[in-house]
């Protein structure tokens, strides 16, 4: 179709919105409700334009385009109608900017700045407490501009529906049912209400003080340990492209915060493999319980527990990489070092809210102590390092330290969907069956497909294996699984979109296409590592000979795997009853 943009005529796809046949046009557009991951509702009104013959401005997120329309996006009329909508969203938002968690980074800020918005209209600012239920999110509805993006990425993305709009007009607000705690919900702490924030009305939990304070006092070891997807993001935060590995900066970064070692996650997810794939080989030769689950996901755990039980015993039993990790630094490590595990601070930089409620669960404390002290999102890290004046993009590329900072590209690719499932059968095929494989990717679990399926030859028994991502995915296959719809004997399952790459403690990203840049980073990874299969990380076979003995060992057992527990409505309701 042919439109005509402020006066320039334009070739555009039939079917898009104004928004989209201005954004392929490089015309500004300020949005405020929209997201390009999310369905458009035209609910703020910031991104009006005018059509010639439309009587009223429209909404260019949800005005279909047509053939010889003439659109102004520059107009007085339209400039004068966002500042206004601008300014009643103003009239009430605090203006705590200075103090405010997402300063610098809140898109409504920097409309605010834009349009030179004044304070036109009364300030009637709400009087809302701080929802702190939950230690992976904080909810303050003072700030909420009712954009209504974390009720559609809870529904849409996650098919959770944890949040609704209650009340009418000024008074709308998205709210939790009978407006609990968060905590008291059926959430499962995946943030990406976070993640899709505009502003400052929901955040993850930050730690950025507390890890402050430990590096300033400095009396204890400091140690820090990074997962695999947060260095295919963190370039983000400092104006890289989307997809840049910064590996080498992110470890200069961490070392010039103050820490004393810098140790990688992508070791423990090696680690994590030789026991999920052990345990997996156990299940084949003993005949189930079938599926076996995949147990890295912190949110897919909530889930289980919370609407799943019936599947908690099919649960792999290992703790996920940064826990078995958290585990080894306190008992391995503190003994290597001849320091008590008290005197140890672990601090894990992770894609993932849920990672934050992951560390208060009972069953991770390691000789009397939690595995793991503080975690930092990916865009908690980001800010850190901005406020410490590191200058990121200059840095030099510095590796890990040893003996816990060798991987494989198996471990990389834990940090995207279908990684998980990809590295255990390249470990559990030559494990189980004593021979190389045939061949060592496993494409037909890769891709951003909701759902993928493949059946693997495992030495003439033919094997069915699944993958689900983003709750509503997962929720639509675990249904299916319960129903007896569908067989299967592994199953991968990552609460969030795209897995580890797209969690809620990522960099926020207006970017359409930002799951696949950062998949294709993860895979580019993979492919430049000299070692691919976790079972032939050296580093791994040194801390089985010289600590854990072999795989599901007792000190395995007893440091590297968990327990599960029912915590569903039904479960708590029987003991409130008890």
């Amino acid at each position: 179709m042919t439109v005509e943009i402020n006066g320039k005529s334009y070739e555009v796809p039939a079917g898009v919105t104004v928004l989209e046949a201005c954004n392929q046009a490089g015309v500004y557009v300020p949005t405020l409700c929209n997201h390009p991951r999310l369905e458009p509702t035209g609910a703020c009104r910031v991104c009006v334009i005018e059509v010639e013959g439309a009587k009223n401005l429209q909404p260019a997120c949800v005005t279909k385009v047509q053939d010889g329309m003439k659109i102004r996006t520059n107009s007085s009329r339209v400039t004068n109608a966002v500042k206004f909508n601008l300014a009643l969203l103003l009239s009430r938002h605090p203006k705590d900017c200075m103090t405010c968690d997402v300063n610098g980074r809140c898109e409504f800020q920097d409309l605010i700045y834009l349009y030179d918005v004044q304070d036109i209209f009364p300030s009637e600012v709400r009087t809302i407490t701080p929802d702190i239920s939950s230690p992976a999110v904080v909810r303050d509805l003072e700030k909420c501009v009712v954009c209504g993006r974390c009720v559609r990425a809870c529904s849409e993305l996650q098919g959770m529906d944890i949040y609704s709009m209650v009340d009418r007009g000024y008074e709308t607000l998205p709210q939790t049912a009978f407006e609990m705690p968060l905590y008291e919900t059926d959430c499962i702490s995946c943030g990406q209400c976070a993640a899709f924030c505009p502003v400052g009305a929901i955040t993850e939990n930050m730690n950025i003080r507390r890890v402050l304070e430990e590096i300033e006092k400095h009396d204890k070891v400091l140690i820090v340990q990074t997962a695999p997807a947060t260095r295919v993001a963190l370039g983000e935060e400092f104006g890289m492209e989307v997809g840049s590995i910064s590996t080498g900066k992110m470890v200069a970064a961490l070392r010039r915060l103050g820490f004393d070692y810098v140790f990688d996650t992508n070791f423990a997810a090696d680690l994590t493999i030789m026991e999920e794939g052990s345990e997996f080989l156990e299940r084949v030769k003993k005949g189930g319980p079938f599926p076996m689950f995949t147990s890295c996901c912190p949110a897919w755990i909530n889930l289980a527990e919370k609407l799943y039980p019936q599947f908690l015993k099919n649960l792999s039993s290992a703790k996920s990489p940064h826990q078995m990790l958290g585990a080894l630094l306190k008992s391995y490590f503190a003994k290597k070092i001849n320091v008590p595990p008290e005197k140890i601070f672990v601090v894990s930089i992770m894609p993932c809210t849920a990672k934050k409620d992951d560390i208060t669960r009972p069953q991770h404390m390691v000789n009397g102590v939690p595995a793991v002290d503080v975690v930092l999102t990916t865009r908690e890290l980001g800010r850190l390092i901005k406020m410490r004046k590191i200058p990121y993009a200059s840095l030099p590329e510095e590796n890990y330290d040893d003996p816990l900072g060798e991987s494989t590209g198996a471990a990389a690719i834990f940090g995207v969907t279908g990684g998980v499932m990809e590295a255990a059968l390249r470990t559990a095929y030559e494990l189980g069956l004593g021979k190389p494989l045939p061949k060592i990717e496993f494409t037909n679990v890769r891709g951003l497909d909701g759902i993928k399926e493949a059946t693997i030859d495992f030495d003439g028994k033919q094997l069915k294996v699944a993958v689900a991502h983003g709750g509503v995915n997962v929720r639509r296959l675990l249904d299916k699984i319960t129903k007896g719809e569908v067989y299967y004997d592994f199953v991968e399952i990552m609460a969030c979109p795209g897995g580890c790459i797209g969690g809620g403690g990522q960099p926020k990203s207006l970017d359409k296409d930002v799951l696949v840049k950062r998949m294709e980073a993860i895979y580019t990874i993979d492919e430049r590592s000299v070692l691919r299969k976790s079972h032939e990380n050296p580093s791994i076979k040194k801390l089985y000979e010289e600590f854990l003995e072999h795989p599901l060992s007792h000190v395995s057992h007893e440091l590297l795997h968990t327990t599960y527990m029912d915590r569903s409505k039904k479960k708590v309701a029987q003991v409130a009853k008890v």
